[in-house]
């Protein structure tokens, strides 16, 4: 009767884990069967110091809110400048972003021709200091290029199909390969500047892809589902 009872506890305590994965994935939009949830696969899983972002503490710091501030903006959880608060950006966060086949990601909302006629997921802000990004002297809204490198390097090692037409290779992002460089950039003035500068992520499988982000101060990962 004892080892029952024990069998009959562990299978109690399984049913309850799925369940509340379940149960959070309809929360955040999601609805996951206990199947789906059993049967993720990583296909990348890149990530970064948002410590290493610049040898200068204050320009660090000014990077490291921005690409938390963009991740917000990506999550919902900022919509509009006055949502913004920083305790709530900075603190630990997980966010799923989840792609059907052929649909795209786009780092921001000026997008090039071949893109245009595409179901699209993007970031609601120009980051600047509208949207409420800082700058640090010289440009606002500095790390999203940083942000946006590690999101292509992700997702080109999992072999989705990405296009960055402009490299970063004018400046170092620390930890991530020279050639996953990604160079972000709007402006009203000129609408092709802002397409090429630009991070296009599409879902090539046929299946959806999951690209899950995870905040756990000071490491932001990357990684891709299927």
């Amino acid at each position: 009767m004892k080892m029952k009872t024990k069998i009959l506890i562990a299978l109690f305590v399984a049913f309850l884990a799925v369940t509340l994965q379940v149960t959070q994935s309809v929360s955040e939009g999601r609805v996951v069967s206990p199947v789906a949830v059993a049967a993720t696969h990583v296909l990348a899983e890149r990530q970064m110091s948002l410590n290493t972002r610049y040898a200068n503490k204050s320009v660090n710091d000014v990077f490291k809110d921005n690409i938390l501030l963009t991740l917000s903006y990506m999550s919902g959880k900022v919509k509009r400048p006055a949502d913004i608060d920083w305790t709530k950006v900075r603190a630990n966060s997980r966010y799923e972003l989840v792609l059907q086949p052929g649909e795209v990601f786009a780092f921001h909302n000026d997008v090039l021709p071949q893109y245009k006629g595409k179901q699209l997921k993007t970031i609601a802000a120009d980051f600047g200091p509208a949207d409420g990004y800082k700058s640090d002297g010289y440009l606002y809204g500095d790390g999203v290029c940083h942000f946006a490198s590690l999101i292509h390097w992700a997702a080109q090692d999992a072999g989705l199909k990405v296009l960055s037409p402009v490299n970063h290779d004018f400046a170092h992002i620390p930890e991530v390969p020279r050639q996953y460089g990604t160079s972000i950039y709007t402006t009203p003035e000129n609408s092709y500047t802002s397409e090429m500068q630009n991070l296009y992520v599409e879902n090539n499988f046929d299946k959806p892809v999951t690209i899950v982000f995870e905040y756990s101060d000071p490491e932001l990962k990357v990684s891709v589902e299927k």
